[in-house]
């Protein structure tokens, strides 16, 4: 490796504190977009706070950090092709891990979760479900089961 071409990838303890700060800033406008996108009924802002800035901080630190600009090509191929087959296993099950019916199954436990969690909040139960309660005076437990944690009497 000749001098001129090391030189041209060396970068001193300034240029990665650097990188490190955009790191942040951009980590900051990632977690301060969507609030914003919430507030505003912005979608797209917190869509491309969140998924467009993530690309950018991955792409700075393999750049700069896992130094991929400076490997041999076969190392973008193999990086690529493994992108390709997460998004080829991804495309494959997520017909089955984001519905709960298909053709020949029925997820019954998530039906049966959501069909719960929708009369709860009909019924303004909120956002509580199991983990229990106590900001409206029911201790250790959900509602539903008398405000205990397993139900039944007081004398367990």
């Amino acid at each position: 490796m000749s001098d001129a071409h090391h030189d041209d990838h060396a970068h001193g303890p300034e240029h990665y504190t650097r990188i490190a700060g955009i790191l942040i800033a951009l980590a900051t406008a990632s977690w301060i977009g969507p609030m914003i996108g919430d507030q505003f009924g912005l979608r797209w802002l917190t869509m491309i706070s969140a998924f467009g800035i993530a690309l950018v901080k991955a792409w700075l630190v393999i750049k700069h950090f896992m130094h991929l600009n400076v490997e041999k090509r076969y190392v973008n191929y193999m990086l690529i092709t493994a992108l390709a087959f997460m998004v080829l296993f991804f495309a494959g099950v997520a017909p089955d891990v984001m519905n709960h019916r298909g053709r020949q199954w029925e997820n019954v436990a998530a039906q049966a979760e959501v069909k719960r969690a929708l009369a709860e909040a009909a019924a303004g139960g909120g956002h509580h479900g199991d983990h229990g309660g106590g900001h409206d005076g029911h201790e250790g437990g959900s509602h539903e089961h008398g405000g205990h944690e397993h139900g039944g009497e007081h004398g367990h």
